[in-house]
């Protein structure tokens, strides 16, 4: 499927980008500490003329200071209420790490952005986390001054 990337304006998708992140949180419903980096506006390599025009708006974060049984609930939540919010979960499994953390690749229908969601759960002898890698689809900027 060709792909052709619409002119948007960043802070539309950065405002589009954080409130799927929340929303993200809101499902799992867990009490959790959180990252607190925003979106940021990163190049979108797409082999052709286009590279150095396209961007794309990547919004990663963790969920911690809770334990492994709290994190079990949140997978769980994800994997149940995020159809319910309009993502389109493509995997669930382990993530092919040594350790086995559960992966949930995920695409929001309706603005295809993608989440990967990985449950590290800390076996290591790092504490347990969730972390959610959110981005949007490449997109050209309606005005590149805005960038960075």
């Amino acid at each position: 499927m060709d792909y052709e990337p619409k002119s948007r304006s960043t802070e539309t998708v950065k405002t589009e980008v954080s409130e799927l992140s929340s929303q993200i949180f809101d499902v799992m419903s867990v009490k959790s500490k959180v990252t607190e980096p925003g979106p940021t506006v990163q190049p979108c390599e797409s082999g052709d003329d286009d590279s150095g025009k396209l961007y794309r708006v990547r919004h990663s974060w963790s969920a911690y200071q809770a334990g492994n049984d709290i994190m079990e609930k949140a997978m769980a939540n994800l994997r149940q209420g995020l159809p319910k919010q309009g993502w389109k979960v493509e995997k669930v499994g382990n993530d092919g790490s040594k350790n086995k953390n559960m992966q949930i690749l995920t695409v929001h229908e309706n603005t295809l952005s993608q989440a990967e969601i990985t449950w590290l759960k800390g076996l290591d002898g790092h504490e347990p986390l969730i972390e959610v890698n959110l981005y949007s689809r490449c997109f050209r900027s309606a005005n590149d001054s805005e960038q960075r």
